[in-house]
């Protein structure tokens, strides 16, 4: 197994990027997140790898981050995800984001990803729900902990509904929500919620 690859970045396309060690290059799926790291051709790069091995092919991933590895690692292990589909959902969703959507239930996110339905993006929060804290780091664990704490009918989960109401994503109310003292009234988390997301607009 291969465990990460250091080298000189030859060649770079929006999916994959090609690193040569020692003579021989290495063809690397990416995503988009991963792609933003490297800088330009000829320089030197370092990706950590999963390699994934079929009947019919053998196929390098990288990932610019360990938090990245780790999130592709919990996406694949999900039913019916596989390499392509989990790379495809790290385009969409950075890995904090992706914590965030599949904390709270926000399966519309996680559709965004090319190629992954209703039904896949349902299965990913069922089965990752209780798992998001590997992938979340700093301010993000913070959120997903008071995500996964919250229940129905708390001024949390009222705001963040609200929030929902009034067209933003449950996963960008719930980020900003999550960031907010649970003990504050409803009105004030909403007052709060829609400062904050909108000066992201």
């Amino acid at each position: 197994m291969i465990y990460s690859l250091k080298g000189t970045l030859t060649y770079l396309e929006p999916t994959f990027a090609v690193v040569e060690c020692g003579g021989v290059g290495f063809k690397c799926f990416v995503s988009t997140t991963t792609i933003t790291s490297l800088t330009s051709i000829g320089t030197e790069v370092r990706l950590l790898t999963y390699m994934s091995i079929r009947e019919d092919a053998m196929d390098l991933y990288g990932f610019s981050t360990q938090n990245e590895l780790d999130a592709f690692k919990l996406l694949i292990s999900v039913s019916g995800v596989g390499p392509k589909a989990a790379i495809s959902i790290l385009s969409a969703l950075a890995p904090d984001r992706l914590a965030v959507a599949v904390s709270c239930g926000d399966v519309k996110s996680i559709q965004v990803a090319q190629g992954v339905g209703k039904k896949t993006a349902e299965r990913i929060v069922l089965e990752l729900k209780d798992k998001m804290n590997i992938i979340a780091g700093g301010e993000t664990a913070t959120v997903v902990e008071n995500i996964q704490s919250q229940v129905v009918g708390s001024n949390s989960s009222e705001a963040i509904e609200v929030l929902v109401s009034l067209g933003f994503s449950q996963s960008d109310a719930s980020l900003v929500v999550g960031k907010l003292d649970p003990n504050m009234s409803v009105d004030d988390m909403i007052r709060k919620g829609l400062q904050s997301l909108s000066a992201n607009l």
